[in-house]
């Protein structure tokens, strides 16, 4: 996975603002949650902290899973992020993952979670 360093799967097209994170299952899991924001996966944790961000970008949302390596790679990517002028929030799940929360405690749950979370200026994006 070398080669993808810097690049994420877009499972959403991307506008100002922009929510990342590691797996798939993972950022499919918010995109289930949160249909109306835009996300990507960028694989593994190593790849969270490299991601290249997007031309434009005014807000960041970094979604982590719950061990030592995706908070080490929300850090790099927030400092990034800051440095350019982008403003930087992390989303955390309950469980190890966002997948683990939607699965124990279904979409409205993980929606209601996530909301406390998102910044105000995009409270209305969540549900699309």
């Amino acid at each position: 996975m070398g080669h993808l360093l810097g690049n994420a799967v877009r499972l959403t097209p991307h506008d100002d603002i922009l929510v990342v994170g590691e797996g798939i299952e993972t950022m499919l899991s918010l995109v289930e949650a949160m249909p109306g924001l835009p996300v990507w996966a960028a694989l593994s944790s190593g790849h969270l902290g490299a991601v290249l961000l997007p031309e434009g970008l005014q807000r960041l949302y970094i979604a982590i899973d719950r061990d030592p390596a995706g908070r080490g790679a929300a850090e790099r990517l927030s400092a990034r992020a800051t440095e350019v002028g982008i403003a930087v929030r992390v989303l955390e799940p309950r469980l190890g993952d966002f997948n683990d929360d939607l699965r124990a405690t279904g979409k409205d749950a993980l929606r209601q979670h996530l909301a406390v979370q998102i910044g105000p200026e995009d409270q209305q994006r969540l549900l699309g």
